[in-house]
């Protein structure tokens, strides 16, 4: 969030932008569902146009899909579901192309380690490749970016991204797209720091305004980099 609004000029100019939040191939599974439930729930309480895409049965957590509509219905924006990338990337001035695996994946490897049944979880394991295998052609190309806004939406990812012929043979992003987005990317990285630290600060304090105010007014020498 922090790095959209600095791109795009402040919090008020992300209304009705359009962010395609999109499943992508990986080689590997069982990768986790908190980036695409985390920006279909935040996004949409921007005012913004948050398309969810992935292939069928890559669902996610059916309460967090209905915060999403929710938000979008209170904030004025839009929250829409589809199996296609080619659809969620259209005009789109945002993407965000990741892979995650299916949410009903997901309570089946929690109940087998649960009951430390590691041959069932390998089973699955082989089970969910070669489901994703079904979908390789699920990748953020040239061709696909060529489909958004102008040609020149931002590219975004929590890193490290699956790309093709780099780190993996088949991958979530094709090398070139990502080398072009490299530097966003760093920035985009650059945030994750603070925001830990906010939500710590927030976790551990019930008053942060006072908080951050004593530690000002106590005039510490601290490290600014400069």
């Amino acid at each position: 969030m922090n790095h959209l609004i600095d791109h795009f000029g402040g919090i008020e100019q992300l209304k009705g932008k359009k962010i395609a939040m999109t499943w992508a191939y990986s080689p590997s599974y069982g990768k986790p569902l908190s980036v695409p439930q985390g920006i279909i729930g935040l996004m949409t309480r921007m005012g913004m146009e948050v398309t969810l895409a992935h292939p069928e049965s890559y669902d996610l957590m059916p309460e967090v899909e209905e915060i999403a509509r929710k938000n979008a219905e209170a904030s004025g924006g839009k929250f829409i579901k589809t199996n296609s990338m080619r659809e969620a990337f259209e005009n789109a001035d945002i993407v965000y192309p990741k892979s995650w695996a299916p949410y009903p994946a997901m309570e089946r490897r929690t109940k087998l380690y649960g009951e430390n049944d590691f041959e069932g979880i390998k089973a699955l394991e082989k089970e969910l490749l070669a489901h994703n295998a079904l979908h390789k052609d699920w990748e953020c190309t040239e061709e696909m970016m060529s489909l958004t806004r102008d040609g020149k939406a931002l590219y975004l990812h929590c890193l490290p991204a699956d790309i093709s012929g780099v780190s993996c043979k088949e991958g979530e992003v094709s090398a070139s797209v990502f080398d072009r987005y490299r530097i966003p990317l760093y920035k985009e990285a650059g945030y994750k720091p603070y925001i830990i630290s906010a939500m710590m600060l927030l976790s551990k304090v019930k008053d942060p305004v006072a908080t951050l105010g004593s530690i000002k007014d106590a005039g510490a020498k601290r490290f600014l980099g400069l």
